[in-house]
């Protein structure tokens, strides 16, 4: 495990493949979530020669709780600095859900940095919820049962293949929820005011969006990923035997795809 020094804290990355000499990946994983979802994907890119730095949302896994913001228009700034950090030129940028809307913003903002990214059933808008929905959604993380609750509605959105090591991924939500002031960060992770990305002006990079075919977060996973590939510009690929975290359940899909995501980048420069 690695650290981002940023203003107000530090931010946890773990960093595969250090000394390759392939593209630089950035991977921002979605709220409530620990930067190893990432690592059986981090390997196999890693293996076909590429850097894969793999980071914690603000608040997560290792990352401090000093912060004062934990948006995602935050998550993108940070990713930014961790590509400069480790010197990274015509990087791709991976984001899963709340991470997706992030690295989208940030190759808005540095289109001379972030070459491609790709999207993992990106929220980049968000449906309306009623009243009784929010108070739901508070409730599932009041203590003293939010590291039990979050985790039990994490196992949920994975339909479709079970990862490999989940239980272990499973204990380590919980145990990051439990501390009050990790609890408090993601609280206003999901709360917080994150930005919908409904246009991309101005986006140059190459992109795609992957999304699970049994994704439970959505009514219709080919619509939404056909409506987010759309406010890009990128192309789209369902992911069998998936929910909504296919880069632990389909790694060998995800990597694939991300690999064909970086030659057409290479192609490009």
């Amino acid at each position: 495990m690695r650290h981002l020094d940023r203003p107000q804290g530090r931010i946890a990355y773990d960093l595969f493949g250090d000394g390759n000499d392939g593209a630089l990946v950035v991977c921002v994983p979605g709220m409530f979530d620990h930067r190893a979802s990432f690592r059986c994907v981090a390997e196999r890119l890693a293996d076909a020669g590429h850097r894969v730095a793999v980071m914690d949302l603000r608040g997560h896994g290792d990352s401090d709780t000093t912060f004062g913001t934990y948006t995602n228009r935050a998550a993108a700034t940070d990713a930014i600095a961790l590509a400069e950090e480790l010197g990274g030129r015509d990087v791709v940028m991976v984001g899963n859900s709340f991470g997706g809307a992030a690295v989208t913003m940030a190759a808005m903002e540095r289109p001379d940095l972030v070459a491609g990214i790709a999207l993992l059933s990106p929220f980049l808008r968000v449906a309306p919820t009623g009243p009784a929905m929010h108070l739901l959604q508070r409730l599932l993380v009041s203590r003293p049962w939010a590291p039990w609750t979050v985790a039990a509605f994490y196992d949920s959105l994975h339909k479709g293949r079970t990862p490999r090591n989940h239980r272990e991924q499973k204990a380590r939500i919980v145990a990051m929820l439990r501390p009050a002031d990790r609890l408090r960060a993601v609280r206003e992770t999901i709360f917080g005011p994150n930005e919908q990305v409904l246009a991309a002006p101005g986006l140059t990079a190459r992109a795609v969006v992957m999304v699970g075919e049994l994704d439970p977060d959505w009514p219709d996973p080919r619509a939404e990923a056909e409506w987010a590939a759309s406010v890009i510009g990128g192309t789209v690929e369902m992911v069998p035997e998936s929910g909504h975290y296919a880069q632990s359940q389909r790694p060998d899909v995800v990597a694939t795809g991300v690999l064909r995501l970086i030659a057409r980048v290479g192609a490009d420069a």
